[in-house]
């Protein structure tokens, strides 16, 4: 889509002229020939570009410059003036305004179509969102400020401080940083200095801010590295006016993105007091197709040059007021205008004069009576050196940000590398720790659980053996005893037949046989009793598998009751060489977990013998089963699925030790039908199995 331009001016043949000047490059055109008119257009069009001429018949075009502001607060619209040179007031009027250029009458109609073409350029790249950073201590000063750069369209962030604004412009990289000169602590020009010194802030437009008329207090805030300097006294569309200037000169000087053409449109600031010679090189200048910018002293010149950037300044040597020397040296002072080319005109042969001028900072000396051919051909040459020298700076400057980033980046690396180097040492020493940590833990409950059996163990070899000495005395004294009835019987004889005696006879022989029958009950417990205690639990040696696992379900009897059917298969061989205690407290952990698993009725089927050169055990419930997801967690120490307070997580995980200790494999099955299975397989050995596993 074309952009559309506006071009308001009472003069038809300025309007068709502008006009067919831009449709040729292919821009809409809305001309209009008065202010009425003009807003008429601006109501229900949306245009891109304006070009206002400055007296109209019905108004006044920097009023209409205003309206447009007003009216399009959301977007910039691109302004030129176009006004006869009468007047230096008139186009800083206009600039102070806001419009983004100001040409002169009679006009290159090349330089204008050029010079809009660059700003809607320099426009599309300018458009971010950085703030304009307000240092200043004052809250009254403050609030009018802020207030009066928002209504203009800028974002504004503020700071009390000069410490304080120095944060914020590292975080919020600015466009342009507004300080008073005069702040607690750190001063405006220390704050400038700093940020001159920053390579990421260097380039940040700079405004220092005076309560003084001084000139030395401005020569310090220049020499400080401040683009500008404005008295806090003036009114706020002043300081607007010079913050927009400052922010085109810092656009048109400092892009980093390409060199300017020498095709590009060029401005030329023409300062000399008499006017018949500023027309004659001002025609022949715009005869070249630059934009000429006439004013008669060296104070209009400082003006031009505080709110607009030129290509290069011609300046009188004699002049009333501030001579060309002075003017001069007030330039070259400038950091913002100081790289623009000077070249002094002056009708005087004085060598004295010229040796002084060039002092001052002039890069040219051109007698006024040379032909205006070697003027031009004087000021091209200026403007290519300007260009080569630009060029020069940026390469400099790029070579210097690839250095600084080919450092940092260095850095990062070596950053990046030795914290990854430490995170790896942490990640490592964390494993060990983790590691230490689950020994210790699985220590810990073994220990826990080695001293309950010991404890168990203990007090069934107690029990054992404090039942086996009156079982031992009961069954001896019962053998007398039978004996002793039947020699009695002998004697008796018939006697002993008589009906009531012989009932009695029997009935007290059938006692003493019942009695006979539950001793030894008794005694084959205490022997099974004795087993599971094993006084020598800490060797290793053979044992009978079938012994062993008798006096589990002794031990467990009484939670099996008559709820649950326990079934047994014993293979050969029945021995096996083992740490005894520890083989017994295993398939202890598996039986009762077959029981807790049955919650009613049930089956427990344990089964042993040789299996491929390996001894197995194998213990099979009708329970609940596993749940797929627990499976691969049963063997952690602590984990449970039991509910609080009646299971400690440690069962299984001891059983795992166990048989690891023996050299063993452990293997969990869960049948779709129900229930579960675990085998262990220990292999045939003589000796014990050399494991390091911890286990006591």
């Amino acid at each position: 889509m074309s952009a559309k331009v506006l071009i308001v001016d009472d003069s038809l043949t300025v309007r068709m002229d502008l006009a067919e000047a831009f449709e040729s490059a292919g821009f809409a055109v809305l001309p209009c020939a008065s202010v009425m008119e003009a807003k008429e257009v601006l109501a229900r069009e949306r245009v891109d570009v304006a070009i206002l001429d400055v007296v109209l018949p019905d108004g006044d075009g920097v009023e209409l410059l205003s309206e447009l502001r007003r009216l399009t607060p959301d977007r910039h619209v691109v302004v030129l003036m176009l006004s006869s040179e009468v007047e230096v007031r008139d186009r800083m009027r206009g600039l102070e305004k806001g419009a983004d250029e100001y040409v002169g009458k009679p006009y290159d109609r090349g330089y204008v179509l050029a010079r809009t073409r660059e700003l809607i350029q320099q426009q599309k790249k300018g458009d971010r969102d950085r703030p304009i950073l307000l240092i200043d201590d004052s809250p009254t000063f403050r609030a009018v400020l802020t207030e009066a750069l928002e209504q203009d369209g800028y974002r504004v962030s503020i700071a009390s401080s000069g410490e304080e604004g120095l944060r914020v412009a590292a975080v919020e990289r600015p466009d342009a940083i507004i300080v008073d000169g005069v702040l607690p602590g750190m001063d405006g020009s220390t704050v400038i200095r700093h940020v001159r010194l920053d390579a990421a802030l260097r380039r940040v437009v700079c405004l220092l801010l005076t309560d003084t008329n001084e000139i030395d207090a401005e020569l310090r805030a220049l020499d400080s590295g401040a683009d500008a300097f404005v008295n806090k006294r003036e009114d706020p569309a002043v300081l607007l006016a010079k913050l927009r200037a400052v922010l085109r000169m810092a656009q048109d000087t400092r892009s980093d993105d390409e060199t300017r053409s020498l095709l590009s449109p060029s401005r030329i600031l023409a300062v000399d007091d008499s006017a018949t010679y500023r027309e004659a090189v001002g025609a022949a200048l715009r005869a070249e197709g630059y934009d000429v910018i006439q004013v008669a002293s060296g104070e209009e010149a400082l003006d031009i040059l505080s709110i607009q950037s030129v290509d290069c300044v011609l300046l009188d040597l004699m002049m009333p007021g501030i001579g060309g020397t002075e003017t001069c040296r007030r330039i070259k002072a400038s950091p913002v205008a100081r790289d623009i080319p000077v070249i002094v005109l002056t009708s005087l042969d004085d060598r004295a004069a010229m040796l002084e001028t060039l002092g001052t900072g002039a890069d040219d000396y051109i007698q006024k009576s040379a032909e205006l051919d070697v003027l031009k051909a004087r000021v091209r040459a200026q403007l290519r050196r300007r260009q080569f020298e630009d060029e020069t700076r940026r390469v400099r400057e790029r070579l210097l940000r690839s250095e600084i980033e080919a450092a940092e980046s260095r850095r990062a690396r070596e950053i990046a590398e030795v914290r990854l180097a430490l995170v790896e040492e942490l990640e490592r020493k964390n494993g060990e720790l983790n590691r230490a940590m689950g020994e210790l833990q699985t220590t810990q409950s073994q220990l826990v659980q080695a001293a309950k059996m010991a404890s168990l163990g203990g007090l069934v070899a107690g029990i054992a053996h404090e039942i086996n000495n009156p079982l031992a005395f009961s069954l001896s004294h019962l053998s007398t005893v039978k004996k002793s009835l039947g020699k009695a019987e002998a004697a008796l004889g018939a006697a002993i037949e008589s009906e009531p005696v012989r009932d009695s006879w029997k009935r007290a022989r059938s006692r003493l046989d019942e009695m006979t029958t539950g001793l030894e009950r008794i005694r084959e417990l205490v022997v099974k009793l004795r087993t599971f205690s094993h006084i020598d639990e800490g060797e290793w040696r053979k044992v009978s598998m079938r012994e062993c696992i008798d006096s589990v379900l002794t031990i467990l009897a009484h939670r099996i009751r008559e709820r649950i059917e326990i079934s047994t298969e014993f293979g050969e061989p029945d021995s096996i060489d083992c740490y005894p205690s520890l083989l017994n407290q295993a398939v202890m952990n598996l039986i009762s977990n077959s029981i807790d698993a049955i919650a009613e009725q049930g089956r427990i089927s344990v089964r042993t013998g040789a299996v491929d050169g390996q001894y197995e055990i194998q213990v099979s419930d009708t329970g609940c089963g596993i749940p797929a997801e627990h499976r691969d967690r049963v063997l952690e120490p602590f984990f449970t699925t039991k509910p609080v307070g009646e299971g400690t997580g440690l069962g299984l995980s001891i059983t795992y030790s166990i048989v690891r200790k023996h050299g063993g494999t452990l293997a969990i099955t869960c049948p779709e039908t129900g229930g579960t299975t675990v085998t262990i397989r220990i292999p045939f050995r003589t000796t014990a199995h050399p494991s390091s596993i911890p286990l006591l």
